[in-house]
């Protein structure tokens, strides 16, 4: 820990972030309403939710960029926004927006950032070789930011968030606008932090992402958390073992509708088609008047539409 730097009443077993009846109003719109919600150190959580759930207000006011309106956050023990340049020395972030200097090489772009953070002076080169090594940009050390792809921005501006070894890290919506390959290179970087015990918070609408890299997942919708568990046990919960898919005209898809629920089972709209949920508990009457369906396993973008009733990219 920072030399000089005491949190407020924290403890070994203390959560890296507890958020107690946040809220966050602008004007008319409450942003956040009334949110709770722990994060256990040492675990990825992914905070899952349709634009304007609040994910990437929740996130401001942990930076202290937003000050809430009532309620108490608290990050590494320490009460922000009071005593949030304490926080935030411990803290890596990694906005949605590329804020890099493009005019900068990325080497540079880290330097002045182990200044920003106090690395301390004898450190500072192997640090940023670290976090170069980390965005896998070794050999684009001195290319400048503007040369560089959108891949390799978004990894730097990964390692510039790391540069100073924090305990706890934020991401914004780290892969949003990304092509699947290069997603697929920044979700190895993240699992790497996950490995390496750093707490990590994403904030993210890709629903494949939270499943993939997250421990935990709490669900947003209109500023608060409507569900939170492992993505198994809310899969398990929320949308059963089996989903099955049944296509057709729109006058099909509704008769399903109306009989998979008259039975009382869930559904959910994919497209051309439409999802029964908790297929395996469908009885053999149903079946005969439905059909087989397309069988497929239960995922969390089911739970995520049946909680939010939002469609997902």
């Amino acid at each position: 820990m920072t030399a000089g730097i005491t949190p407020s009443g924290s403890s070994a077993d203390a959560p890296a972030i507890s958020i107690q009846g946040v809220v966050k109003r602008f004007g008319d719109l409450t942003a956040v309403n009334g949110l709770n919600l722990d994060v256990p150190a040492g675990i990825c959580l992914g905070l899952l939710g349709p634009n304007g759930a609040g994910k990437s207000t929740t996130m401001r006011m942990l930076t202290a960029q937003s000050i809430p309106d009532a309620g108490q956050i608290t990050i590494l023990g320490f009460r922000v926004p009071e005593q949030s340049k304490q926080s935030r020395a411990l803290m890596g972030v990694v906005p949605q927006q590329d804020n890099l200097d493009a005019e900068l090489t990325a080497r540079q772009n880290l330097e002045i950032f182990t200044w920003l953070y106090r690395v301390p002076r004898r450190q500072r080169r192997a640090a940023v070789q670290r976090a170069l090594e980390i965005a896998q940009l070794t050999d684009r050390a001195d290319t400048k930011v503007d040369d560089l792809s959108g891949g390799m921005r978004r990894r730097l501006l990964i390692a510039r968030g790391l540069v100073h070894q924090p305990r706890l890290v934020l991401l914004d919506e780290p892969t949003v606008g990304l092509d699947p390959q290069v997603r697929q290179e920044l979700w190895a970087l993240i699992d790497t932090l996950r490995s390496e015990g750093v707490t990590v918070l994403m904030s993210t609408h890709y629903i494949e992402e939270a499943e993939r890299l997250a421990d935990d997942v709490a669900v947003m919708s209109r500023g608060r958390v409507i569900a939170r568990g492992t993505p198994s046990g809310l899969i398990a919960q929320y949308a059963g073992a089996q989903a099955a898919e049944y296509y057709g005209p729109p006058e099909r898809l509704v008769e399903v509708e109306r009989v998979a629920q008259r039975a009382g089972l869930s559904t959910r709209r994919t497209g051309p088609s439409v999802s029964v949920l908790r297929a395996e508990q469908m009885p053999d009457s149903l079946r005969d008047e439905l059909g087989e369906g397309v069988r497929r396993p239960a995922n969390l973008e089911d739970v995520f539409v049946a909680l939010t009733g939002e469609s997902v990219e």
